[in-house]
């Protein structure tokens, strides 16, 4: 094994092999002590984007506030789902499918569209140009902010979706999509979360439909594989401790040490730069 690849691994606390019921009970019970921990929150908020990451969340979600319910007698506990579309999205059937499939308990929509353009005018007024790539980590950014918006006004924590093989290629926006109060999926790469969907009954094309970030408008429905130059089956792989290919391999390390910086909070005067 590559030396960077053990330290990697050792890093993203992947396993080689799971065992998807007991990874399901661990994310629960995780979900589960959190809150129990801190009486003052009762509610998860999760945006559902309709692919594999967020329908597996807001199932754990869902099934560790029934739960807490049951164990409790406390009905304040609840999980929102909150659908973030800028205008329309291409696959709007698959997220409300996710979101009916984890039978969640309240379903909030708030169309981020007008938000995202006025916000994008008003700072280009200053003579900024703002490329459709920001753009897109803006909206991004934006479809968190409601999220906190709807967990703030609920004793709420707002669900992250990152898991670890999204997380070795920094694959996601700082403080949009990354910024999140707990990630119940880190240590799990994707081949792993689509076991444990499959052990749960989640329609299969929720869980084998492409990756996308669906972000940039210049470039629509962009599969994650083509944007990173390498794909999940060999991110998978290398997480596994797996041999994979020297241009794989490093473009894999190449992405994990460019987006360092998205893995940790804010540099002080007493960190190493």
């Amino acid at each position: 094994m590559r030396e960077l690849q053990k330290k990697i691994i050792d890093f993203e606390m992947t396993k080689p092999f799971i065992n998807p019921e007991e990874e399901i009970r661990r994310s629960i019970n995780f979900i589960k002590s959190y809150l129990l921990n801190r009486p003052f929150l009762k509610t998860l908020v999760l945006g559902i984007s309709g692919g594999q990451d967020s329908t597996l969340a807001g199932k754990l979600s869902q099934m560790a506030i029934n739960e807490l319910r049951e164990e409790t007698g406390n009905k304040e506990y609840k999980f929102i789902a909150v659908r973030l579309p800028y205008g329309t999205q291409a696959d709007e059937k698959d997220a409300q499918e996710a979101i009916k499939w984890m039978n969640a308990d309240e379903i909030f929509t708030v169309n981020i569209k007008n938000s995202v353009d006025e916000l994008v005018k008003a700072i280009q007024n200053n003579d900024i140009k703002i490329t459709d790539f920001n753009k897109g980590n803006i909206k991004a950014r934006v479809r968190m902010t409601v999220q906190f918006g709807i967990a703030g006004d609920n004793n709420g924590i707002v669900v992250g979706t990152d898991h670890s093989a999204e997380n070795i290629t920094g694959f996601y926006t700082k403080f949009g999509d990354g910024a999140a109060d707990i990630t119940p999926l880190f240590r799990l790469n994707k081949r792993q979360g689509r076991l444990m969907l499959k052990k749960l009954g989640a329609p299969s094309h929720l869980f084998e439909k492409i990756p996308t970030a669906d972000l940039e408008e210049d470039r629509p429905s962009l599969p994650d594989e083509k944007a990173l130059g390498v794909t999940y089956e060999e991110i998978d792989d290398y997480l596994e401790g797996k041999e994979i290919s020297e241009d794989s391999a490093e473009k894999i390390e190449n992405w994990f040490i460019k987006t360092e910086h998205k893995r940790r909070l804010p540099y002080t005067v007493f960190d190493s730069i």
